[in-house]
């Protein structure tokens, strides 16, 4: 699959690695002369920026890339004289910057034709703008080089990363081995097919056992490196995700969440906007007390909580898909990670010894 359809057809399921580290750059900044007809705007976009084809412009007005006069736009407005145009895209990395790199990959499962890890919180999942080492796609160009050859180059498709999580988020992160496996797998995930839990700690106590948020996502319209929620539909994308809750803490409750769609900050947006952000989320406000008491004692117990988990409490568990040539459906599970783990157990017994004060 060339680069330019991997981008167009299946970057938005790729729920997260540029997430909380995505690069924008402004590529393109205009203003509107003053004798332009009222042409549309995407053919308009297309007839000033230069390379950029009809798909990527209608993907970054979806994606709220495109800015008139600071607000994001729609494909079918007309443009006017005197309109500042703002063009932004995510930065990629040239193929050539993935150079393989050695780490210790927890590979929970591998063939000839897919492979499965549990990524590290703190690892980001592919290289980008100031993140082009250490990644997990550098230490798979690693392991798919048998000679280990750190000056041979591979290029992104051969990896074959298919989705995405967070840095700070641990878990699950499927990949294709082959070019008929990636896109079968990518298929899958077009198709919401695919199997994905996580285990969540969000803070506030939820009256019902289980239930299921429904909210486009898009670009937050004035931090371009946020993602919002907008019920209504008129921005972003359609998303959904569905909750369980298996254990609560007065203050905080511990969450399965299952993905039927696949958003960048799904997960974290979803939860902020009922109002149980995740815990310890400095982006989307769980890096703060949000439930709980007033007291000195209390305040420092949370703090001492973010000090052992200094990211989001989130951790992608499960990952399950159709096997590209066995026809076999798979599953795999990954434990909960030590860091997350000792906080749920600490707030645990927080709340059974009554420590409010």
């Amino acid at each position: 699959m060339h680069r330019e359809e991997w981008e167009d057809e299946e970057l938005d399921e790729l729920e997260d690695s540029t997430d909380g580290e995505a690069e924008l750059e402004e590529r393109a900044r205009f203003t509107v002369d003053k004798g332009q007809s009222p042409e549309r705007m995407d053919k308009y976009i297309m007839a000033h920026v230069e390379g950029i084809t009809r798909n990527k412009v209608q993907q970054a007005i979806d994606d709220q890339m495109i800015l008139v006069d600071g607000k994001p736009t729609k494909a079918n407005v007309k443009v006017k004289p005197g309109m500042e145009i703002v063009y932004f895209e995510t930065r990629h990395p040239d193929r050539s910057e993935i150079i393989p790199e050695q780490m210790n990959l927890e590979i929970v499962y591998e063939d000839e034709q897919v492979l499965v890890i549990n990524k590290p919180a703190g690892m980001v999942v592919h290289p980008g703008c100031g993140n082009y080492h250490g990644t997990l796609v550098n230490g798979v160009a690693w392991h798919l080089n048998p000679e280990h050859d750190k000056t041979q180059i591979i290029d992104l498709p051969r990896i074959g990363l298919v989705h995405r999580i967070d840095k700070d988020t641990s878990g699950l992160v499927l990949l294709g081995k082959t070019q008929e496996a990636i896109e079968f797998l990518s298929a899958q995930f077009r198709k919401h097919t695919i199997h994905r839990r996580y285990i969540a700690l969000a803070w506030g106590h939820f009256e019902e056992p289980e239930g299921t948020i429904t909210a486009h996502i898009g670009r937050n319209q004035r931090f371009r490196k946020k993602m919002d929620a907008f019920p209504d539909g008129d921005h972003g994308k359609h998303a959904v995700t569905h909750y369980k809750v298996l254990e609560q803490f007065h203050y905080v409750s511990l969450l399965e969440y299952r993905l039927e769609t696949g958003r960048t900050h799904q997960i974290r947006v979803h939860s902020k906007l009922i109002g149980h952000p995740l815990f310890n989320d400095a982006t989307y406000g769980g890096d703060r007390v949000v439930k709980g008491t007033i007291y000195t004692k209390y305040k420092q117990f949370v703090e001492n909580c973010f000090k052992m988990l200094p990211r989001q409490a989130l951790h992608a568990r499960e990952l399950g898909f159709i096997h590209p040539t066995t026809g076999e459906e798979m599953r795999f599970e990954a434990p909960i990670p030590a860091d997350m783990q000792s906080v749920i157990e600490k707030w645990s017994k927080y709340i059974v010894k009554g420590n409010d004060e």
